[in-house]
């Protein structure tokens, strides 16, 4: 009978610990976006983020008087009374061309983002997968690329090959991709000597299958926190160049072309210019706080691995 009890016993015991398992897993495996809305911050920059996107974007749609023809035509005086906030520096309505400028910031910041971290992963996992003189010829080239800044370089290129849309978005994407190709080769080579990798290599799978199946799935976390960080800095890269006279030209709207069209009024209409402030603040706070939460969730899921 003791034995019997015992050997009861010892099934209960092993039913509990089962059951305690899943539940184990569950705080293990939680998914990597819903590690990132589980933090206040999070859930803040995102809904920033959305709000000011969708205004750019949808903006057009629930306004349509207030876009198209009458973005660039002249309807009242210079920095006049008109409207909701008033006309700008040559008398169009300063609010159909703030809902109308924000669309392109928008795409140009994106699109140099999505350019400079295809360019930058794909050189860092290559310098770290093949390693060796090829490795330390792209670090040094890199370190030659970062040495100039970005906003300089740009200023140069652009005065070279003028202000048109394309340049914006490649000079953009190639000087992000240095800085990210530095991030991606540290990521790899913290991958490359796992049992895995070398498994793939003794079956001679090809490069570029190692690279995009093996390698870019396994440094998701970090690239997608430089991502951010990356869409950041785009943003005030291209209002920044935009306020400049190197973005885009008159007449188009513009939120960084609106800021420097207004300036000389700021006193006496300040919505041209407060407009497009706030909007290019609360886009870069939003996109800021989400790249915060995107390096907690990495951190988070590497101390539980």
């Amino acid at each position: 009978m003791s034995t019997d009890a015992n050997s009861l016993g010892d099934l209960k015991a092993g039913a509990t610990d089962a059951a305690e398992v899943p539940k184990e897993s569950l705080t293990t495996y939680v998914p990597f976006y819903k590690r990132v809305l589980a933090q206040k911050q999070g859930k803040i920059g995102l809904t920033i983020t959305i709000v000011v996107v969708a205004l750019a974007l949808c903006g057009p749609l629930l306004l349509p008087w207030a876009t198209g023809n009458t973005a660039t035509e002249f309807v009242a005086k210079p920095f006049s009374p008109y409207g909701l906030f008033g006309s700008d520096n040559l008398g169009r309505d300063v609010l159909s061309r703030f809902i109308a400028g924000g669309l392109t910031l928008i795409v140009y910041a994106v699109l140099a983002t999505v350019l400079g971290m295809v360019v930058g992963a794909l050189i860092g996992m290559l310098a770290a997968y093949i390693g060796g003189r090829f490795d330390a010829i792209i670090m040094r080239l890199n370190d030659v690329i970062l040495a100039i800044p970005q906003l300089v370089f740009a200023l140069l290129a652009i005065t070279v090959l003028g202000p048109q849309g394309w340049v914006l978005v490649t000079v953009i994407g190639l000087t992000h991709a240095p800085r990210i190709a530095r991030v991606a080769r540290s990521a790899t080579l913290g991958v490359i000597t796992e049992d895995y990798i070398k498994a793939a290599e003794m079956y001679a799978m090809p490069r570029w299958k190692m690279l995009l199946r093996e390698l870019l799935p396994n440094i998701t976390g970090p690239l997608s926190v430089e991502a951010g960080l990356r869409l950041t800095y785009s943003i005030g890269y291209i209002a920044s160049l935009s306020f400049l006279g190197l973005g885009l030209q008159p007449p188009a709207a513009d939120w960084g072309l609106m800021i420097n069209e207004n300036r000389i009024a700021l006193s006496i209409q300040p919505w041209g210019v407060l407009l497009p402030v706030i909007a290019i603040a609360l886009l870069t706070i939003g996109t800021n706080l989400l790249a915060d939460s995107f390096a907690r969730a990495t951190a988070s899921t590497s101390v539980e691995a």
